[in-house]
């Protein structure tokens, strides 16, 4: 038999058990609805281009988890996310080359304001192009949202009497979904020319790594001089002169 005060030291234990265990509940159901918004696929994206920021990781390592969390990403939801459809709502097109709309993202706990990295909207109607370019201190994803592309990357190996000295690696059809990458690391040079009525990326840039400035040079694919070992020894041109040959197809 228990006394009185026995039994009210038991009621009293499994009283407060009880209702430690109804906060844990409580607790772990709140964290479940924040769940969406502490864990949304832009703050791994922030920390990602923080780790590259820091040479925390390396910019082949950055393609490879960039890429990696670009085909977990619902397209639905990046399309909202960007408030896509605003953002291309009376779009100009060039007719050489393509154009460029900011991205700002909504509030997002966790995440600054101002992102570590640069983020855009490209677009461009039938048979423009990003021009073929490479890059130096910089590194970029880019997410097909909408048509298709034909895409072709390079890798930098050298740079000679104003050429640059390259090595084919990507030549295929991109379409919505697709994804790709560029650094000082691996397909550095890359050129997409639009299949589509209309073709839209999201890139993700960043820029002046290792506290040195970024530089884009334009190069002439298409006369470059094949050499014995596969590479191609295409000449650096100006803006002007780059946009005029491949901001538009011409054939």
């Amino acid at each position: 038999m228990l006394s009185r005060r026995q039994f009210n030291s038991r009621l009293l234990n499994a009283l407060l058990s009880y209702s430690l265990l109804d906060s844990l509940f409580a607790t772990n159901a709140i964290a479940a609805k924040l769940a969406p918004l502490t864990k949304h696929w832009a703050n791994d994206l922030q920390e990602l281009c923080m780790d590259l920021q820091l040479s925390s990781i390396t910019p082949a390592i950055w393609q490879d988890r960039v890429e990696a969390l670009f085909q977990k990403i619902e397209l639905k939801e990046l399309l909202q996310f960007v408030d896509f459809e605003r953002l291309v709502k009376g779009m100009s097109f060039p007719d050489l080359g393509v154009t460029t709309k900011p991205v700002v993202f909504p509030r997002l706990e966790g995440l600054p304001a101002r992102t570590v990295f640069t983020k855009k909207i490209f677009g461009m109607k039938k048979g423009r192009a990003i021009i073929p370019h490479g890059h130096s201190n910089m590194a970029s994803a880019h997410l097909v949202l909408r048509g298709d592309f034909h895409m072709r990357h390079y890798e930098k190996v050298g740079e000679q009497d104003a050429h640059l000295l390259l090595r084919p690696t990507i030549d295929r059809i991109a379409s919505t979904g697709s994804c790709s990458s560029i650094s000082d690391e691996r397909d550095n040079v890359h050129w997409f020319i639009a299949n589509s009525e209309t073709a839209f990326t999201f890139d993700v840039i960043m820029l002046d790594l290792k506290g040195k400035p970024y530089d884009i040079q334009n190069v002439d694919i298409e006369a470059g001089e094949k050499q014995p070992d596969g590479t191609i020894r295409a000449k650096i041109l100006d803006v002007e002169t780059a946009l005029k040959k491949y901001g538009k197809q011409h054939h």
